[in-house]
């Protein structure tokens, strides 16, 4: 292990430590007449309690507006100064929604007495700022880590949150077992479908559809580049997690709460619909399955441009064989995608309805781990294990050993 690799590994340690502190700190004014906090609330109402929320919806607003909005793209890809400007806009809305959400969750902490003891004015205001400032925190830990750390900021920080939830999860089943109310065999069962999503998961994020291409000889100022031949990777998903899941059950959930507001919620329609979309009734699993399809497929268009794609190459004098340059190039790389972008669709799919799937047969077990948690979990190792590979490599002096 190299000197800068122990380094990168000690400031992440110690920043992951600081946010599972953080996990612990109430929010400002909440007590109790009797001195203490009700089990569990810590956790709950931390200056963390929103977490990375406010920041990850903020995200997804800005690049769902860049898919529509052809300057914030321009923006989004006009190098450095652009990265920043698009970086401002979502800490200002990043902001705004932490602000919102905060002071909605204090205003409501204030009508229990028996949390916020003794609460007056101000509580709300201190209790919204520590929990807003709880989330700048949280922002600037996960760039901490990202950019002198190891691994991704924000997964990490969201991977340590699923998993340290875990163990109190797996000590309720095993009560559960011990007396009797839950089967071993369906443990089992768990634990066997959970490997093999894992090794799914593993599977699918390693997968790669490569495209081969040839360079010609070219020249790029005084020197002289030889022929040479290279592939064009295409992942299976190239669609990610959060966007298509995140933004899937607005769909319908955004129209459903307009009609509420409009027609009334004790409308026998409204208060129908309400209920068939629950987590695992039939019609909410159809329509979060078409939904997150659909959102795959127009995400990844967004994100893998094939006459992008087909222009770069012809502008460094690669060819895929066999192929003719520009428009053929860019149609055939649109087919390749969209045959790998379904693959990831359906992927996708499946680790949505799994939570949902267990519900509806009647098979759930009482922990909060979905296919969306393993994905951000297992993809979060992964690139863990390939950023401490590619360190171990390297001197401090940034050579291959």
């Amino acid at each position: 292990m190299t000197q800068e690799l122990a380094r990168r590994i000690a400031l992440t340690i110690g920043a992951l430590l600081l946010f599972l502190l953080g996990t612990r700190v109430p929010v400002t004014g909440m007590w109790t007449s009797s001195g203490s906090l009700p089990p569990g609330a810590v956790a709950r109402l931390s200056i963390f309690a929103l977490g990375l929320i406010p920041y990850l919806s903020a995200a997804i607003v800005i690049r769902l507006l860049s898919v529509v909005w052809r300057g914030l793209s321009s923006l989004e890809r006009s190098g450095e100064h652009g990265r920043r400007r698009i970086a401002r806009h979502t800490l200002i809305l990043t902001l705004a929604f932490a602000t919102f959400q905060a002071y909605g969750i204090a205003s409501a902490i204030q009508r229990i007495p028996e949390i916020a003891a003794g609460a007056d004015g101000w509580f709300a205001v201190s209790a919204t700022a520590s929990m807003v400032g709880g989330v700048v925190l949280l922002i600037w830990l996960s760039e901490q880590i990202t950019s002198h750390g190891v691994g991704n900021g924000l997964a990490l920080i969201l991977s340590v949150g699923i998993l340290v939830d875990l163990p109190n999860d797996v000590a309720g089943i095993v009560d559960l077992v011990q007396r009797g109310a839950v089967s071993g065999n369906l443990v089992l069962a768990h634990m066997i479908f959970w490997v093999v999503v894992v090794v799914l998961i593993v599977f699918v994020e390693g997968a790669r559809r490569n495209v081969r291409v040839e360079f010609s000889e070219r020249r790029v100022g005084k020197r002289v580049l030889s022929p040479r031949a290279a592939v064009l990777p295409i992942k299976i998903n190239n669609a990610g997690y959060l966007i298509p899941v995140t933004v899937a059950p607005w769909i319908f959930y955004l129209p459903l709460a307009f009609a509420s507001f409009v027609f009334g919620a004790s409308t026998p329609w409204v208060a129908a619909a309400y209920v068939h979309l629950q987590l695992g009734r039939p019609a909410h699993m159809i329509l979060i399955s078409i939904a997150v399809f659909v959102l795959a497929l127009f995400y990844t268009a967004y994100v893998v441009d094939p006459e992008h794609a087909a222009d770069s190459l012809a502008k460094h004098g690669g060819v895929i064989p066999g192929v003719a340059p520009g428009e053929p190039t860019a149609d055939y790389l649109d087919r390749v995608v969209s045959l790998t972008t379904v693959v990831g669709a359906v992927y996708l799919t499946v680790l949505q309805l799994i939570p949902e799937a267990f519900v509806a047969s009647g098979h759930a077990l009482p922990y909060n781990m979905g296919g969306g948690a393993a994905l951000v979990v297992v993809c979060t190792i992964l690139d863990l294990q390939s950023q401490v590979r590619d360190l171990s490599l390297t001197d401090p002096g940034g050579e291959r050993q």
